[in-house]
């Protein structure tokens, strides 16, 4: 099964637009997730239409944050994304009349349940702004700093 990574890659990309003052362009984040335009301006619409981010049209036009750091949880991002899959797991035949088979297919779908909603808690307890800090705590330790970054391509930060 193909692993499903917007939700990585699109907090990547509100990182940077966080650090940006003018908006960015589709191909700008393109370019930034290795990816091509048109791909990010169908993710980054869900966004838009969940209120994360704004759209400007035109020249100097772009994606920005609609609010604060802060105010944006990853649960939000992850259901503007459509709220993807978690697991490649699933039930047996849901119709069968045989007992051992619903007793393992309750057994599992209460197992896929929890680690949904464990899943969901963490990511409601987490915001943009913790990324960030993160993200400076790492400079840090580094010893760089936000200036001394050049993003030049996928993963070259």
């Amino acid at each position: 099964m193909r692993q499903d990574n917007r939700l990585p890659r699109v907090l990547h990309a509100l990182l940077h637009l966080s650090g940006m003052k003018d908006p960015a362009t589709s191909d700008q984040l393109a370019e930034m997730l290795n990816t091509n335009a048109a791909v990010v301006r169908r993710t980054m619409a869900g966004l838009r239409d969940q209120g994360i981010l704004t759209s400007i049209k035109g020249h100097g036009g772009g994606w920005q944050l609609a609010r604060p750091l802060d105010q944006i949880t990853l649960a939000e991002i992850y259901q503007a994304l459509g709220a993807p899959t978690l697991f490649a797991l699933g039930c047996g035949d849901e119709g069968s009349q045989c007992l051992m088979e619903k007793a393992a297919n309750t057994a599992t779908t209460r197992a896929l349940q929890l680690a949904s909603e464990t899943f969901i808690n963490v990511l409601s307890s987490v915001t943009m702004a913790d990324l960030a800090d993160d993200f400076e705590k790492r400079l840090a330790e580094l010893g760089l700093s936000k200036d001394s970054l050049v993003h030049e391509g996928p993963h070259r930060h």
